[in-house]
């Protein structure tokens, strides 16, 4: 008898349906963003991990592996073993989350999708334009599952500013204003920390090293909020701090569709902002405003009438949608844990109806797909090309 996932029926519009069992998931990379996406996929309670190639050095990898309390079998030196290994195991993953430098990006995903297993993989997707589409392409010829871990599209508070900007409740949109403010880099010594070396390199980080790693998550954000697709830039890049291969620092005049003008800033060396991701976006009846280091509000301002803070939480005046997000009731807090713990349950629900043959309504799932990562490497490419152009205006494909 072939294994169901999902229940016969459930209520698309209310609370996610319980699974049949855990999915299984693979981890490809070691390194510290891979602990934390584990710990959310446990907490999902959907996702057991079960195999996963954590170093190229056997014994690096069996000791990582006996950390998370995989079976040393199914500790693997290379993502291309595991990849053939799990597809020809009868309790091989289901999907493999890849949290490896960027440069290896394109080869794991393409080795997992030609093996049948579904994807979910860290941003920036790729470091060439023409890899990401050919990952979109792989994706829908096979029609498997491919997500990028564009976490902060899964706060509740900002699944619901997306639906208030959709609804049109703050009016016509006529500017989108974002930045993502760090301070980590401000050391002078921080070049000589392993886990930065990498993202300094160009042969692994790409041709940029902050616009890809946190630029890209703010261009994504305006969007995913906004409904609109982000049209041309004016870049610039900077080494505000010790001298670097490549920059700390890019401030943008963006344009998104219909014309709506904008502005995108993203640095790692803005002492005091830890995680200062901030995004504005006003209309003609009104605005909303979210920050990530107070991620469980969202103002909301309707011209003439007084300011609104909505609070995550149970029974708050929140959508049926967004609260199948939200994990604890009012005053007891959420963070980035949630935020990823909600990405890897739309992801199990992806994965879980596309092995049922259940076709996903439209609206259900809003985790970030593989033509999102797209975009976000044809962002990246507009804004090297913009950079080098003295920061003259460029669009994006």
């Amino acid at each position: 008898m072939t294994e169901r996932l999902l229940p016969e029926s459930f209520d698309f519009d209310g609370p996610f349906p319980k699974l049949s069992r855990r999915l299984r998931l693979g981890v490809v990379g070691g390194g510290r963003i891979s602990a934390t996406q584990t710990t959310a996929a446990r907490l999902s309670d959907l996702w057991e991990v079960t195999a996963g190639a954590l170093s190229s050095d056997a014994a690096r990898s069996k000791a990582r592996g006996a950390e998370w309390y995989l079976p040393q079998e199914r500790c693997y030196t290379s993502f291309e073993d595991m990849a053939r290994a799990e597809a020809a195991r009868p309790d091989g993953v289901d999907a493999v989350m890849i949290t490896t430098p960027n440069h290896l990006h394109f080869a794991a995903a393409k080795a997992f999708l030609e093996a049948g297993i579904d994807v979910l993989c860290d941003k920036p997707l790729t470091n060439e334009v023409g890899e990401a589409e050919d990952l979109v392409s792989m994706a829908a010829q096979t029609g498997q599952v491919f997500g990028v871990g564009y976490v902060m599209s899964c706060f509740p508070m900002i699944r619901q500013a997306r639906e208030i900007v959709a609804a049109g409740q703050i009016g016509k949109i006529n500017q989108i204003h974002v930045e993502f403010l760090q301070d980590w880099m401000t050391p002078q010594d921080v070049e000589d920390a392993p886990h930065v070396k990498w993202r300094l390199d160009p042969k692994v980080s790409g041709p940029t090293s902050c616009v890809g790693d946190i630029g890209t998550h703010a261009a994504h954000l305006a969007s995913f909020v906004s409904g609109l697709d982000m049209t041309h830039l004016r870049a610039e890049f900077h080494v505000c701090g010790a001298p670097k291969p490549l920059e700390d620092t890019a401030f943008m005049f963006t344009r998104y569709a219909g014309e709506v003008p904008g502005t995108l800033m993203a640095t790692r060396l803005a002492p005091g902002n830890r995680g200062g991701l901030r995004l504005r976006i006003y209309g003609s009846e009104g605005g909303v405003e979210w920050d990530l280091e107070q991620a469980e509000q969202l103002k909301l301002n309707i011209y003439g009438q007084p300011d609104q803070l909505l609070s995550r939480g149970h029974g708050h005046g929140l959508s049926a949608r967004t609260e199948r997000l939200v994990r604890a009731g009012r005053g007891f807090p959420e963070g980035i844990i949630e935020a990823w713990a909600n990405l890897y349950t739309e992801l199990a629900m992806a994965v879980a109806a596309r092995r049922d043959g259940v076709a996903i309504p439209e609206g259900w799932l809003a985790f970030p797909k593989v033509s999102e990562g797209a975009n976000g490497v044809r962002f990246i490419a507009a804004s090297v090309r913009s950079n080098t152009a003295q920061g003259s205006w460029t669009s994006i494909p």
